[in-house]
């Protein structure tokens, strides 16, 4: 199922570092915000920007913005959420998770404009417009990061986590599944064929290191990635890469 090098990639080779994994995830648009002290709180959006800030839009009446003016050092110890999920109707549609944890501070006065621009360019939601109105920015200070991923959980370092880049293949997943419907469609017709009949295969999603399967079989259900020769660049050569996997043996 594989098309790899000579030498065989290890399982840490065949996916995209943690980093760059739980970075993809944060920029997932599902989250919840946990402040100590409080409990769950509203969180109309989340990001993390190009320069790895975490940055948070809320209602500006009650909740994080209460728990900011009351508190004697002006920040909140809180947790973020962000779960992934398939673009796809499946049972079981969670890919995985990642949270954030550190203390959300106030966002100066000065810095709001530029910081929304910044949101902007990572996620361009409605909720920026209501800044400065119904809504306000806070920011994360990070401590810790935790990705979860097929029952695992990994501890992420911070400083690895603001320096790594989102896959730029998960990015542009829907419109490359649009694109190539039909070999992705036939690469799972492969998988499908190594799993067995008695196997629900479904695609699950995509990454410049291949392209990501769940299986559901009589023991449970399991994730796998048949992986590209070598990892992508960019979404450019993703089509390429997914015929070089159909031609690299029998179906």
């Amino acid at each position: 199922m594989t098309a790899g090098p000579t030498h065989p990639p290890t399982a840490v080779d065949r996916q995209p570092p943690a980093a760059e994994r739980a970075r993809t995830v944060a920029l997932r648009p599902t989250s919840a915000l946990h402040v100590a002290g409080i409990g769950t709180c509203p969180v109309l959006a989340a990001t993390v920007t190009a320069d790895g800030e975490v940055l948070l839009v809320v209602p500006s009446s009650g909740g994080v913005v209460d728990a900011l003016r009351g508190s004697p050092l002006g920040d909140a110890p809180a947790r973020l959420t962000v779960t992934d999920r398939s673009p796809l109707p499946l049972a079981h549609p969670v890919r995985g998770l990642v949270q954030l944890a550190g203390w959300l501070t106030p966002v100066p006065a000065a810095d709001v404009a530029q910081l929304v621009l910044d949101f902007a360019e990572t996620a361009p939601v409605e909720a920026l417009f209501e800044v400065g109105l119904t809504a306000t920015l806070v920011r994360m200070d990070l401590a810790e990061v935790e990705l979860e991923e097929s029952g695992t959980c990994v501890d992420v370092d911070p400083d690895d986590f603001r320096d790594a880049s989102p896959d730029p293949v998960s990015r542009a997943e829907i419109d490359l599944m649009a694109a190539t419907g039909g070999p992705l469609g036939r690469l799972c017709g492969r998988v499908q064929h190594w799993a067995g009949r008695r196997d629900d295969v479904r695609l699950l999603g995509l990454d410049r290191f291949g392209v990501r399967f769940r299986v559901q079989s009589r023991r449970g259900c399991y994730d796998l990635r048949v992986p590209f020769a070598a990892p992508l660049s960019g979404s450019e050569g993703f089509a390429g890469a997914v015929d070089d996997l159909l031609t690299c043996g029998p179906a």
